[in-house]
C-alpha cells in the first residue's frame, strides 16, 4: 500500500480531509528523479489559514518556476489528524508528492506571527526530525525561515539553521543554488551553513556569540567567523514592476479564510504609525503600475476560476493613481462579472470619487482603523488623521448608503489615559449621531457601529520598541471602563485576550534564552496558541518559571535608548536614531509627516528604489 492509499483510508475519521491530500488545481508536480532541489514550503499553522498566504503563493510557484527545483507544501494539522498520524506512524508529509518532510533538502517554515512558533517545533516532530538544530548534524535537511516575525528571530535559534532577512525572491533562489551546488560536491552542513552566511540577508544565528549582563539585558552579540558580517542587512525589491508574480494559484477543494484571488498593489508605506512593524520593515514605498496590476488580474481569475480578486498592500488607497486604477480594473471586473474588495483603506484619503468607485465595485461594510480615541494620542501614535476627518468620512459614507462601518482602537499605547479610553466611545457615538443626522433619503436602513480594542504589543523595528506593554489588570481595567462609556445597543463592542498578547510581546521582544521557554513549553503541550480553544497561558507561565525567566522582563520593561536590543546585528535599513526621535517627538504628542508629503530621513538609501525616496516618481 502506497502513501496516497494508506492516507486515503484514514481520512474519513477527521475533520476537513481535503486539507491533508493534495491534488488541487494548480499544484505542481514534478518527477523528483529529475530535480535537484526538493523544498518543503511549511506554514506553521492550518491548512485554511496557510493556504490564505499571499507569500507563500509567490514563492511556491516562483521556486517551481526553475526546472531543477521543486517546492512542495506542507501545513500544521489539527489535532484530529495529528493524533491519525501519530497513531498510524506516518510521518508529517507534503501534500504533492505525500512524501515525508525528511526526506526534502530543505524545510522552510513562513514565520507572520509569534504565535505559530510552538508549531514548528509540532510539525518537526511529527515529520521525525529532530527539532533541535544541533541534533541535525547532516546537509540534509537545512531548516531556514522567513517572513515578517525574523527580524527578531532569537526565540528560535535553538530549532532554525538560517533565518532569509527581508524580502524573498531573489534570496531564496540564491540559496538553493548554493545548496545544489554543495549537494553535488558532498560538502558538509557547516560548509553550506559558512558560504550561506555571506549572502546578504542571510542569518546564520549559531555564528553569533551572545553575552547577558547581570541585570539580564543583552551586553554584547558577536560573529565568530570571518564569513558572518557584523550586521545583516535585509534584502530588497528595488522594482515591483519586474519582481516575479505568479500566473496560477493553488485553488483549495475546501473553504479557506481568503478564497479569492489577491494581486499585490505595493509594498512598503508612506504613514509612519509608530506602533506598527509592517509600516517600518517593509519600507521603502513602492508600487506596482495600473498596467501590471491589471494583467496580474485578468491572468489569476481567468487561470483560477475565481469570481472575486483582493488587492493586497498595507494600504492600498495610497496608490498614487488609485482612481485610475480602479477605473481600470472596474472595466474588466465589471465585463466578467468578477467582484472587486480593497481590504485596506485610510480614513483621511476616502474621498466622494473613491465611494462612487467603490460602490460600483464593493457591497459590503466599511471597515477603518483609527487606534485611539482622543486628538491626543492620535497625534502620540503619529496616525495623522482627524476627528473631523473620521466624521466626514462616515457622513460620506452613509450618504453613499452604507450602515455598516468597523472601527479598530488599541488599548494600552504609550502615554494612554482614561481620558483617551473615554475617547473611544465618545468618538463611536459621534459617529452614529452623524448616522442619524444624514438625511433619511439617503442613508440606508439599520446602523451597526463595530467598535474592537485590541492590546498594543511593542514590536522591534518601530519607535515603540522601547516601551513596556500594559500589564493585563490595566488592560482590564481600561476594558471595564470602556464597557461603561459605550451606552448604545448600536454600538457592538469586542475585545482581544490579554494572555495572548502578554505572550506575543515577550516572543516579539525575546533573547535567544527565549528558546528554551518555546522549547519548555512546547513539550508541555503548546502548540496551536494562536487558537483559543488551544491556547494554554498556564503552561507557559510554567515554562519560564522553570527556565527562570521573567515574563514581565521582556514585556512590561521600559528599554532605555542606549540598550542593546536582541535585534540590533540586523539591519532593517531604518536607522535607530531615527525611531530614537519618532519616540521623543511621540512622547511629546508631535507628528511626523508622510514621505508624500516630505522626507522625514528615515535612513532608506536611494539604491532600494521606491516612489518617493528611489527617484522613480
Amino acid at each position: 500500500m502506497n502513501n496516497k492509499e494508506k492516507i486515503e483510508q484514514l481520512l474519513l475519521n477527521v475533520q476537513k480531509p481535503a486539507r491533508y491530500i493534495g491534488g488541487e488545481h494548480g499544484s505542481v508536480i514534478k518527477d523528483k528523479s529529475k530535480v535537484d532541489v526538493r523544498f518543503a514550503f511549511c506554514f506553521p499553522d492550518v491548512y485554511d489559514i496557510g493556504m490564505s498566504h499571499l507569500g507563500m503563493k509567490i514563492l511556491y510557484a516562483l521556486k517551481n518556476n526553475r526546472e531543477n527545483f521543486w517546492c512542495e507544501r506542507c501545513f500544521m494539522p489539527e489535532k484530529d489528524y495529528k493524533q491519525v498520524l501519530i497513531d498510524n506512524d506516518i510521518p508529517l508529509y507534503c501534500l504533492e508528492s505525500l512524501d515525508p518532510l525528511y526526506e526534502f533538502d530543505m524545510i522552510g517554515f513562513t514565520l507572520q506571527y509569534e504565535l505559530s512558533y510552538t508549531n514548528i517545533l509540532s510539525m518537526l516532530d511529527l515529520a521525525h526530525i529532530p527539532v533541535l538544530k544541533s541534533e541535525r548534524t547532516g546537509l540534509s535537511p537545512i531548516v531556514v525561515a522567513g517572513g515578517p516575525c525574523v527580524c527578531n528571530p532569537e526565540p528560535l535559534v535553538d530549532f532554525i539553521d538560517i533565518f532569509i532577512i527581508g524580502e524573498g525572491e531573489e534570496v531564496n533562489l540564491e540559496l538553493m543554488d548554493l545548496y545544489n551546488e554543495v549537494k553535488k560536491r558532498s560538502g558538509t552542513k557547516q560548509e553550506f551553513l559558512r558560504l550561506a552566511a555571506k549572502i546578504e540577508g542571510i542569518y546564520v544565528p549559531e555564528f553569533y556569540d551572545v553575552e547577558y549582563n547581570a541585570d539580564g539585558t543583552l551586553a554584547n552579540m558577536t560573529p565568530n567567523v570571518p564569513e558572518a558580517p557584523e550586521k545583516i542587512k535585509k534584502r530588497v525589491i528595488a522594482d515591483l514592476d519586474n519582481v516575479y508574480f505568479p500566473e496560477y494559484f493553488v485553488v483549495p477543494y475546501t473553504s479557506i479564510v481568503h478564497d479569492r484571488s489577491v494581486v499585490e498593489v505595493l509594498r512598503g508605506c508612506i504613514r509612519g504609525c509608530r506602533f506598527c512593524q509592517a509600516g517600518f520593515i517593509y519600507r521603502p514605498f513602492r508600487e506596482k503600475s495600473v498596467d501590471k496590476i491589471k494583467n496580474e488580474t485578468k491572468c489569476l481569475c481567468e487561470q483560477t476560476g475565481y469570481d472575486e480578486v483582493s488587492l493586497s498592500s498595507l494600504s492600498t488607497s495610497d496608490h498614487t493613481k488609485i482612481a485610475e486604477l480602479l477605473k481600470t480594473l472596474a472595466d474588466y471586473t465589471d465585463d466578467e462579472n468578477v467582484s472587486l474588495s480593497l481590504p485596506s483603506l485610510r480614513i483621511d484619503n476616502f474621498s466622494e470619487e473613491l465611494l462612487e468607485r467603490l460602490k460600483t465595485i464593493r457591497k459590503s461594510g466599511l471597515t477603518f482603523a483609527c487606534e485611539a480615541g482622543t486628538q491626543r494620542l492620535r497625534d502620540v501614535i503619529n496616525k495623522n488623521i482627524t476627528e473631523e476627518e473620521i466624521l466626514s468620512t462616515c457622513k460620506t459614507a452613509f450618504a453613499g448608503g452604507y450602515t455598516t462601518v468597523k472601527l479598530y482602537f488599541m488599548l494600552g499605547l504609550p502615554t494612554e489615559t482614561d481620558e483617551d479610553i473615554e475617547g473611544i466611545a465618545q468618538l463611536a457615538h459621534k459617529i452614529l449621531d452623524a448616522y442619524f443626522e444624514t438625511p433619511r433619503e439617503l442613508r440606508g436602513g439599520s446602523i451597526q457601529i463595530s467598535v474592537s480594542t485590541a492590546t498594543f504589543v511593542p514590536k522591534p523595528f518601530t519607535p515603540f520598541e522601547f516601551e513596556p506593554q500594559a500589564t493585563a489588570e490595566e488592560i482590564d481595567r481600561k476594558q471595564k471602563l470602556l464597557v461603561r462609556r459605550l451606552q448604545s445597543k448600536k454600538i457592538k463592542l469586542s475585545t482581544h485576550q490579554d494572555d495572548t498578547s502578554i505572550l506575543e510581546a515577550c516572543l516579539a521582544k525575546g533573547d535567544r534564552r527565549m528558546s528554551k521557554v518555546v522549547y519548555k513549553a512546547w513539550q508541555k503541550g503548546c502548540e496551536l496558541d494562536s487558537w483559543s480553544e488551544h491556547f494554554k497561558f498556564d503552561k507557559w507561565c510554567e515554562a519560564f518559571n522553570e527556565c527562570g525567566l521573567d515574563m514581565a522582563f521582556y514585556a512590561n520593561r521600559k528599554r532605555e535608548y542606549d540598550e542593546l536590543m536582541p535585534w540590533d546585528h540586523l539591519d532593517y535599513l531604518v536607522s535607530k536614531r531615527f525611531l530614537i526621535n519618532e519616540n521623543k517627538k511621540a512622547h511629546d504628542a508631535v507628528t511626523t509627516r508622510n514621505c508624500k508629503e516630505g522626507c522625514s530621513g528615515c535612513g532608506i538609501d536611494k539604491c532600494y528604489g521606491g516612489v518617493y525616496c528611489g527617484g522613480k516618481h
